[in-house]
């Protein structure tokens, strides 16, 4: 069990914006190690339903299940099928997106360019894999795909490198992969390794997450009854950029009104969106911080439904 190596990001932040209530159901969409899941459940008499599609996860949810028994529910699948997963509205969901500790923290899965394993880097261990995508892409399109999911402006370098490699034998390890990146970009002491981006982009195109997060999102709203809350914590700017547009698209703007004006249509308008408030961005504590180096690229974002239902 690695559940005493997992280590919830932004939680006090997290439950403060999600404000559990006794006898309310919540969704803890990401369920990784429970750790949100667990911190609901204690503090507030209420019932927690949890989404994941990594098998791996299964053994701690039967673990929270002999604890909590009728108060947790687990849901094998992914997030982006949440409305159709969840069978009645609920008054709050928490996302913790991207990859969990335990993934990283676990050589077998393929996620950590640090530790020796088969390129894999699948969360529901089905469908193709890392080893697949760069064995298998041809070089511009390799290219691209590292370029746009992991901002990595070396891409086309990468991509050469990767495909004159594989030319003589298929890329089958993390390490592998990684030394191959190392021979574009070498290692320096102190900084970010250069591997971070490359890998970054692969997961996320094996796992569709980009598109797992919006369709995740636009579920969430869905069944979130009025008043009820959405809160995201997310771990780079483009899964950042997703949470951002979408709550400030589903929100009413903040808009002064001059008082010369006719305010039927800014009125009609207000009315309209179906968040009553979107936060600004919350960020981590230097002191969670200085504990677990994970949350530095924390941010935190949420939103609360409108009290009336909006009629469509």
């Amino acid at each position: 069990m690695v559940s005493s190596k997992h280590i919830p990001v932004m939680l006090n932040e997290v439950l403060q914006a999600l404000a559990p209530r006794d006898g309310e159901t919540y969704v803890d969409a990401t369920f990784g190690n429970g750790g949100y899941t667990e911190a609901i459940l204690k503090s507030a008499n209420c019932r927690v339903i949890s989404i994941d599609r990594d098998p791996f996860v299964l053994e701690r949810a039967e673990e929270l299940k002999s604890i909590y028994g009728d108060r947790f529910t687990f849901v094998s699948g992914t997030f982006s099928q949440i409305d159709s997963l969840i069978s009645s509205p609920v008054n709050g969901i928490v996302f913790d997106i991207g990859v969990s500790s335990m993934q990283l923290d676990n050589p077998e899965r393929g996620f950590s360019f640090s530790k020796e394993a088969p390129l894999d880097m699948r969360m529901s261990q089905a469908g193709l894999s890392a080893k697949d995508i760069v064995n298998s892409l041809n070089e511009q399109d390799l290219a691209d795909l590292i370029y746009k999911y992991g901002e990595e402006r070396k891409s086309r370098q990468i991509a050469h490198a990767i495909v004159l490699y594989r030319n003589q034998k298929p890329i089958e390890t993390t390490t592998e992969l990684a030394q191959i990146i190392y021979s574009v970009l070498p290692k320096k002491r102190e900084q970010i390794d250069p591997a971070t981006r490359t890998f970054q982009a692969i997961r996320i195109a094996v796992n569709d997450e980009l598109q797992q997060l919006e369709d995740g999102l636009q579920g969430a709203l869905n069944i979130t009854l009025p008043e009820g809350r959405i809160v995201v914590v997310d771990f780079h700017s483009l899964e950042d950029r997703i949470v951002k547009s979408f709550f400030a698209e589903n929100a009413n703007k903040k808009v002064h009104v001059s008082r010369y004006k006719n305010t039927t249509n800014a009125d009609e308008n207000t009315s309209s969106k179906p968040f009553s408030f979107a936060s600004k961005v919350v960020l981590p504590t230097e002191e969670e911080c200085s504990v677990n180096p994970r949350a530095r690229s924390a941010k935190l974002r949420y939103a609360i439904k409108r009290k009336e239902q909006i009629n469509e």
